[in-house]
């Protein structure tokens, strides 16, 4: 199926343990978004997630799935849905999580600011933005993990660890998908730092996230610290580059 404008679109929609959640979400994305296509990326839920996500693709046509064999991380889920999509030659791939914080009904904010960009984020940090349900201690976690990306890797996006996000097709060839070792979380950020290294325009729209009625949350501290401390090499990494490229500038006659 296709967007007027876009071409093919599929969201991908990464599951692990979501059996209350996915025939909820995938069918509120399917009315929202009659044109986007669905790839449930399975990684071997035990809870049955895989056999429901079987059962919508047999209903519909424009639902597919993936199943994977392990817990591998959300980023290497979400990159072998990448390549999937890639090679099924869809023009426009989105990622969204399956427990509801990503409102469907919202999708169209991303897809009509793709007009003049090569990567969307659906923001909550951004004017307009919010977060529904979080504890204080929660939000200010996440508000301060984003300006600590900002500050060390000194990119311009506000709400880089978000997931709800559409990219065009050229702007996944473009960023080296092969090369991402980033498992958990960081990954979001990794792609958008990866984005605007390679000189494509990111943008961000303003969504509401609303946190998850129903399930467990995948986050985790080893999560948590497996993204300060790639975040924290890779802005130290982006800093002495800076420093070497000045230096040897400085020594050119």
């Amino acid at each position: 199926m296709s967007v007027e404008g876009l071409g093919r679109v599929v969201m991908v929609i990464p599951t692990y343990d979501e059996a209350q959640n996915l025939e909820w979400i995938v069918g509120r994305l399917r009315a929202a978004q009659p044109g986007v296509d669905v790839l449930v990326v399975d990684d071997g839920s035990p809870d049955g997630t895989g056999e429901i996500a079987d059962r919508l693709a047999a209903a519909d046509p424009a639902v597919s799935v993936v199943h994977r064999t392990e817990k591998a991380g959300l980023g290497a889920a979400y990159l072998h849905g990448f390549r999937v999509a890639l090679d099924a030659g869809y023009d426009v791939i989105g990622e969204m999580d399956a427990d509801g914080s990503h409102q469907p009904e919202q999708l169209h904010r991303l897809l009509d600011r793709l007009v003049d960009a090569d990567l969307v984020i659906g923001s909550r940090y951004v004017p307009g933005g919010s977060v529904v349900n979080w504890p204080v201690q929660r939000l200010l976690l996440s508000r301060g993990g984003n300006l600590y990306v900002r500050l060390l890797l000194g990119i311009h996006v506000r709400d880089a660890t978000a997931g709800f996000r559409v990219f065009r097709r050229h702007t996944l060839e473009k960023i080296d998908l092969a090369g991402i070792r980033s498992a958990g979380y960081v990954f979001q950020t990794d792609l958008a730092h990866r984005a605007i290294r390679a000189g494509l325009t990111v943008a961000e729209v303003p969504i509401e996230f609303v946190e998850r009625e129903r399930g467990d949350s995948k986050m985790s501290p080893d999560v948590a610290t497996e993204s300060l401390r790639l975040i924290t090499r890779w802005g130290l990494a982006q800093r002495r580059d800076q420093v070497v490229g000045a230096v040897r500038s400085r020594r050119r006659p």
